[in-house]
């Protein structure tokens, strides 16, 4: 008996309603949204979807500068706001127009004490980095998202 492939889950959340509204500075997208959306959505992961967009060169480089002048510097230490971190995303955008966004990873790392070491503090260097992640251990880790305002289900996800 041969069984069908799951089916992925379907979204609540459209990513491509979200990523308009980082484009056109809707402030007040995550005020509209269901229950099911509202439990999808997150404004650290639509900041990293932020910063890719697929356009020219000029603005490429506007939207990754954008993301890490306004929106990676201190993004967590207003966690426990998340409108306020939406708000913060929102003046990413030149308010020119839409673009389709991809995820921007964070250096091709796979470790994920170091991708959270990056995220956490964008102005490290590779050795800062490499210093960081191997003399922190997981609790000391977890215990800093917990004081970042991270919720458990947010830091399993990303530790």
């Amino acid at each position: 008996m041969v069984m069908a492939a799951a089916k992925p889950k379907k979204r609540a959340l459209d990513l491509r309603r979200l990523f308009t509204a980082i484009d056109r500075k809707d402030r007040n997208f995550p005020d509209r949204l269901t229950d099911e959306e509202r439990k999808e959505f997150n404004a650290y992961t639509s900041m990293r979807w932020a910063a890719g967009i697929e356009a020219g060169y000029d603005e490429q480089v506007y939207y990754l500068r954008s993301v890490n002048e306004r929106a990676n510097y201190n993004f967590f230490d207003i966690s426990r706001h998340p409108k306020l971190q939406w708000l913060v995303c929102t003046t990413i955008s030149p308010n020119i127009g839409t673009y389709r966004h991809y995820w921007v990873g964070t250096k091709g790392r796979t470790d994920p004490a170091a991708k959270f070491i990056e995220a956490q503090f964008p102005n490290l260097n590779e050795d800062e980095i490499a210093i960081m992640t191997k003399n922190l251990t997981q609790d000391k880790l977890r215990s800093y998202a917990r004081s970042l305002g991270w919720e458990e289900k947010e830091i399993q996800q990303v530790l």
